[in-house]
């Protein structure tokens, strides 16, 4: 395969998750046949549909040979490093990382459904996403500059460096 731009969520609000997502930032560098071209800014959030403690998010923009689902297990094997338990549906998390975008692909599968089925309803990904790539098309939604005006209601802010 040829390789393809992914773009991965990164997410953390359980332990030192400043800490977390700059030690998942290394790992997705890596990652095999994987190469981490740019990352966004820290950004913290309120949990959505969920309760505890706010969340800091980010966004990874990868070159990778992996096809999507070997990229996705890829996620879950960092997530499970860093001590990701799933306990219940948005149950707080010490590292949550998710393929938002893989090259071009649609997929709707049990295991995998791209572009990320939520992430053009969550300011806390199209923010962070808009650093990297604003006019990037989520396919079947648009552009990702055009969607984030929907969002101004959810509660996100910029951390400096």
């Amino acid at each position: 395969m040829a390789a393809s731009l992914a773009y991965v969520g990164l997410g953390a609000n359980l332990g030192d998750a400043r800490a977390a997502l700059a030690s998942a930032f290394d790992a997705l560098a890596a990652l095999p046949a994987t190469e981490l071209l740019r990352r966004s800014s820290l950004w913290r959030s309120a949990p959505v549909d969920a309760g505890g403690p706010d969340y800091l998010n980010a966004v990874a923009e990868l070159r990778t040979a992996l096809e999507p689902l070997a990229l996705l297990h890829a996620l879950h094997a960092i997530e499970q490093a860093h001590g990701r338990r799933r306990p219940y549906r948005n149950a707080p998390r010490t590292l949550d990382l998710d393929l938002l975008l893989h090259g071009g692909s649609v997929l709707a599968t049990p295991e995998l459904t791209l572009p990320h089925p939520r992430a053009h309803e969550r300011a806390f990904v199209l923010a962070p996403l808009a650093e990297l790539a604003a006019q990037l098309v989520i396919p079947g939604h648009g552009a990702v500059a055009s969607l984030l005006p929907a969002l101004a209601g959810q509660r996100i802010e910029r951390l400096l460096p």
